[in-house]
């Protein structure tokens, strides 16, 4: 029986980020299995239909280029017309929690899925007060759902920490058939290897934002190890100094890539280098496990339940002067660990593919709605 979905979302199209590629997919798994939904988002110049479902803009405000939704009385009166049987809020800010509040109003259950770290971001930029103030609005936000999804046991766990209540986890899915091992076969792949590696060195690849929270001046510690190349792709606020501090190092920066390029990119690596600790997730890592590379990551955050150390990667210890370098000299001595690894990586997201991850959540919403209508009948 197909069930009725309010999708509200504080980024959408034509903004492409991780909050973004979730909403999408989940849209077009609900068409393509003959559930029924809307779409609430803030007034950013998005489209006014998505996967047949139509897109509802409600009034924003430009905070910092991101497009936040202001409290106005549409969203009650788009669920109320709506009668959705359940609402999913995708990384709550203003719009999720007045969508959450009219929600609970109007006695529809609502699932919130936490993927944006506001604290972190207070935290890194050094703003404690703020940091404490931002953990108080993401509980507040947060206490209303009957359920809130986490992508890993880290950020459940600081989540609990927090004081909000009802948590499961909740991963991410990844194209794995877009990003497989068999395209290292392909042209585009082996001629861009060819440029990066030309004396067929071992290939160490990152692929994400090119900011300080990265922490990729780590990468130093590689310096010296013979017979290695890095390329890193991605963009962002500290390129121009990481340049500067890897200088000497054998390292190309390729920028951003998506789509094929990207995949092609993924393809060309030996191996695959991730040194971030605040990751609330790690997309990326799975996106290299499905194209058959091992993981270097730190043992810290999302990767802790992305990446089985010793089986398909290396967790090493972030606080611990040349634990990266270790690591990485392990990888690259041993073809055949790399191999291995790299197909046990491939093997641990098979079942991770966006449809079983929406079929998940689709579970979660028929508990929750079960949950609600027990509640009434008491």
């Amino acid at each position: 029986m197909g069930m009725r979905v309010a999708v509200v979302s504080e980024s959408f199209l034509p903004t492409l980020n991780g909050v973004t590629t979730s909403v999408v997919q989940l849209l077009e798994h609900l068409e393509a299995h003959g559930h029924e939904a809307i779409v609430i988002v803030p007034a950013a110049g998005s489209p006014r239909r998505y996967a047949g479902f139509p897109v509802h803009e409600v009034a924003a405000v430009a905070y910092r280029q991101f497009p936040v939704g202001l409290p106005n009385t549409q969203v009650s009166a788009l669920l109320a017309d709506f009668s959705p049987d359940v609402c999913h809020v995708a990384s709550p800010f203003l719009l999720g929690a007045q969508s959450i509040a009219a929600a609970n109003r109007l006695g529809i259950p609502s699932v919130a899925i936490y993927q944006t770290d506001i604290s972190g971001y207070a935290r890194r930029n050094r703003l404690a007060v703020a940091s404490s103030f931002a953990w108080r609005v993401v509980r507040w936000i947060h206490e209303g759902a009957d359920l809130t999804l986490a992508p890993s046991s880290t950020a459940i766990a600081a989540l609990r920490a927090a004081g909000v209540p009802r948590l499961e986890m909740w991963g991410r899915g990844v194209d794995i058939e877009t990003y497989h091992p068999r395209r290292r076969g392909t042209p585009e792949a082996q001629e861009l290897r060819a440029r990066l590696a030309p004396d067929g060195e071992v290939l160490l690849g990152y692929v994400g934002r090119v900011a300080p929270e990265k922490s990729l001046d780590r990468l130093a510690e590689l310096r010296g190890i013979p017979g290695i190349r890095l390329a890193i792709v991605g963009d962002g606020p500290a390129r121009p100094g990481l340049e500067r501090s890897l200088a000497g190092l054998p390292i190309a920066f390729l920028g951003a890539l998506g789509g094929e390029r990207l995949a092609n990119a993924y393809a060309s690596f030996d191996a695959f280098v991730h040194t971030g600790t605040e990751e609330t997730f790690g997309q990326t890592l799975q996106e290299a496990h499905a194209s058959g590379l091992p993981i270097v990551s730190p043992g810290a955050g999302g990767p802790i339940d992305l990446v089985e150390s010793g089986v398909d990667g290396f967790l090493y210890d972030p606080e611990r002067d040349g634990a990266l370098r270790e690591a990485v000299l392990a990888l690259v001595s041993q073809r055949e660990l790399r191999e291995r690894m790299g197909e046990a990586g491939r093997r641990r997201v098979l079942g991770r593919s966006w449809s079983a991850l929406c079929e998940q959540l689709l579970d979660r919403y028929r508990e929750v709605i079960a949950h609600r209508a027990l509640e009434l009948a008491r």
